[in-house]
């Protein structure tokens, strides 16, 4: 299996942590009820933890399908190369390093992290788009 792939399906693991984050700490505030029924009562705002991890998750979840149409296509098309694999490794380690820094509201420093991934997967699209296919099937 590729690098791309890999960190594809680690990223899929590391949604599946957000959203079980998230919605832990929003049932520890509202309730086991509130998570088993309908949800459509107007509920006060989150606390500050909770909110953080919402909010992380939604982000997660707004740059996941750019990083899987780039991964995936890098390794559809076979044009996994040095590159893809490096800004692939720097993506998800920028991701994971994120959860926490949201979660425990440190500033700026998350931004920074942000950014990093955000230039991982504009190399990763770069690749997608213009690198040239690799002699052989992909590794």
């Amino acid at each position: 299996m590729t690098t791309e792939l890999t960190v594809l399906a680690l990223g899929a693991v590391l949604l599946l942590a957000h959203i079980m984050l998230a919605v832990h700490y929003k049932t520890k505030q509202y309730g086991k009820d509130w998570n088993m029924g309908a949800r459509d009562e107007d509920l006060p705002p989150l606390n500050p933890i909770a909110g953080r991890l919402e909010r992380a998750r939604d982000n997660f979840a707004e740059t996941f399908p750019v990083a899987i149409v780039a991964l995936l296509g890098i390794a559809l098309t076979g044009k996994a190369n040095a590159l893809s694999e490096v800004a692939s490794i720097a993506w998800l380690a920028a991701r994971v390093f994120y959860l926490p820094l949201y979660w425990t509201g440190v500033p700026k420093v998350r931004t920074l992290v942000w950014g990093v991934g955000l230039l991982a997967l504009v190399a990763l699209l770069g690749v997608l788009l213009f690198a040239p296919v690799q002699a052989g099937p992909p590794a």
